[in-house]
Protein backbone atom coordinates (compact mmCIF):
# COMPACT_ATOMS: atom_id res chain seq x y z
CA UNK A 1 0.00 0.00 0.00
CA UNK A 2 1.18 3.43 -0.64
CA UNK A 3 0.57 7.02 0.12
CA UNK A 4 1.43 9.63 -2.32
CA UNK A 5 0.78 13.77 -0.99
CA UNK A 6 0.54 16.50 -3.16
CA UNK A 7 -0.22 19.68 -3.07
CA UNK A 8 2.74 21.66 -1.01
CA UNK A 9 4.62 24.43 -1.43
CA UNK A 10 5.57 27.84 -0.66
CA UNK A 11 2.69 30.73 0.20
CA UNK A 12 3.02 33.82 2.07
CA UNK A 13 1.53 34.47 5.60
CA UNK A 14 -2.28 34.76 4.95
CA UNK A 15 -3.03 32.29 2.23
CA UNK A 16 -4.08 28.70 1.50
CA UNK A 17 -2.66 25.45 0.05
CA UNK A 18 -4.87 22.42 -0.33
CA UNK A 19 -2.70 18.93 0.04
CA UNK A 20 -4.09 15.79 -1.44
CA UNK A 21 -3.26 11.92 -0.14
CA UNK A 22 -4.29 9.50 -2.46
CA UNK A 23 -3.70 5.78 -1.66
CA UNK A 24 -2.63 2.61 -3.63
CA UNK A 25 -2.25 -0.88 -3.28
CA UNK A 26 -3.90 -4.08 -2.25
CA UNK A 27 -6.81 -2.49 0.39
CA UNK A 28 -9.34 -4.31 2.22
CA UNK A 29 -10.42 -1.98 4.44
CA UNK A 30 -9.23 2.06 4.96
CA UNK A 31 -10.64 2.72 8.75
CA UNK A 32 -9.51 6.72 8.45
CA UNK A 33 -7.08 8.55 7.71
CA UNK A 34 -4.77 11.92 9.00
CA UNK A 35 -2.49 14.45 8.42
CA UNK A 36 0.76 14.74 10.62
CA UNK A 37 3.20 17.20 10.15
CA UNK A 38 7.04 17.92 11.63
CA UNK A 39 8.68 20.93 12.10
CA UNK A 40 12.79 21.36 12.07
CA UNK A 41 13.54 20.27 16.02
CA UNK A 42 9.71 19.39 16.84
CA UNK A 43 8.30 16.25 17.53
CA UNK A 44 5.59 14.70 14.80
CA UNK A 45 2.13 16.49 15.78
CA UNK A 46 -1.01 14.92 14.21
CA UNK A 47 -3.09 18.00 13.27
CA UNK A 48 -6.48 16.04 12.07
CA UNK A 49 -7.65 13.22 10.70
CA UNK A 50 -11.07 11.25 9.38
CA UNK A 51 -12.80 8.41 10.29
CA UNK A 52 -14.07 5.93 7.95
CA UNK A 53 -18.14 7.50 8.86
CA UNK A 54 -16.42 10.85 8.32
CA UNK A 55 -16.21 12.47 11.64
CA UNK A 56 -13.01 14.69 11.93
CA UNK A 57 -10.97 15.76 14.61
CA UNK A 58 -8.61 18.96 14.88
CA UNK A 59 -5.40 19.86 16.85
CA UNK A 60 -6.14 23.17 18.53
CA UNK A 61 -3.76 24.99 16.65
CA UNK A 62 -5.16 24.43 13.32
CA UNK A 63 -8.85 24.42 14.42
CA UNK A 64 -11.37 27.08 11.94
CA UNK A 65 -8.29 27.21 9.75
CA UNK A 66 -7.96 23.46 8.13
CA UNK A 67 -10.14 21.55 7.00
CA UNK A 68 -10.08 17.86 6.13
CA UNK A 69 -12.29 16.39 3.86
CA UNK A 70 -12.60 12.21 2.20
CA UNK A 71 -13.64 10.20 -0.60
CA UNK A 72 -13.94 7.14 0.16
CA UNK A 73 -14.73 5.76 -2.63
CA UNK A 74 -10.87 6.96 -4.51
CA UNK A 75 -9.03 6.31 -0.90
CA UNK A 76 -8.28 10.18 -0.86
CA UNK A 77 -8.10 12.84 1.60
CA UNK A 78 -7.43 16.60 1.61
CA UNK A 79 -6.67 18.92 3.93
CA UNK A 80 -7.38 22.39 2.80
CA UNK A 81 -5.38 24.89 4.92
CA UNK A 82 -6.46 28.42 4.94
CA UNK A 83 -4.90 31.60 6.91
CA UNK A 84 -1.97 29.95 6.69
CA UNK A 85 1.05 31.40 9.70
CA UNK A 86 5.07 31.02 9.52
CA UNK A 87 4.79 28.90 12.55
CA UNK A 88 2.64 26.01 9.89
CA UNK A 89 5.82 25.89 8.09
CA UNK A 90 6.98 21.95 8.28
CA UNK A 91 6.98 19.06 6.07
CA UNK A 92 3.66 17.63 6.45
CA UNK A 93 2.80 13.71 6.02
CA UNK A 94 -0.46 11.57 5.06
CA UNK A 95 -1.05 8.53 7.43
CA UNK A 96 -3.89 5.75 7.07
CA UNK A 97 -5.15 2.84 9.10
CA UNK A 98 -5.65 0.15 6.64
CA UNK A 99 -5.83 -3.46 6.34
CA UNK A 100 -4.75 -5.29 3.54
CA UNK A 101 -5.78 -8.56 3.55
CA UNK A 102 -8.51 -8.90 6.60
CA UNK A 103 -9.49 -6.96 9.76
CA UNK A 104 -11.96 -4.72 11.43
CA UNK A 105 -11.66 -0.83 12.08
CA UNK A 106 -11.50 -0.01 16.16
CA UNK A 107 -10.61 2.27 18.48
CA UNK A 108 -7.32 2.43 19.20
CA UNK A 109 -6.10 1.15 15.79
CA UNK A 110 -2.64 2.79 15.23
CA UNK A 111 -1.57 4.63 11.90
CA UNK A 112 0.38 1.80 9.67
CA UNK A 113 0.89 3.68 6.31
CA UNK A 114 2.75 6.66 5.77
CA UNK A 115 3.42 9.09 3.04
CA UNK A 116 6.63 10.03 1.97
CA UNK A 117 6.20 13.98 3.60
CA UNK A 118 5.60 17.02 1.66
CA UNK A 119 7.09 20.12 2.37
CA UNK A 120 4.75 23.62 3.08
CA UNK A 121 6.70 26.68 3.85
CA UNK A 122 5.28 29.86 4.98
CA UNK A 123 6.81 33.05 4.70
CA UNK A 124 6.41 36.25 6.54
Amino acid sequence: VQLVESGGGSVQAGGSLKLSCAASGSIFRNCGMGWYRQAPGKVRELLSEISRDGTATYVDSVKGRFTISQDSAKMKVDLQMNSLKTDDTAVYYCAAKIWESRGLCFSGLQYNVWGQGIQVTVSS
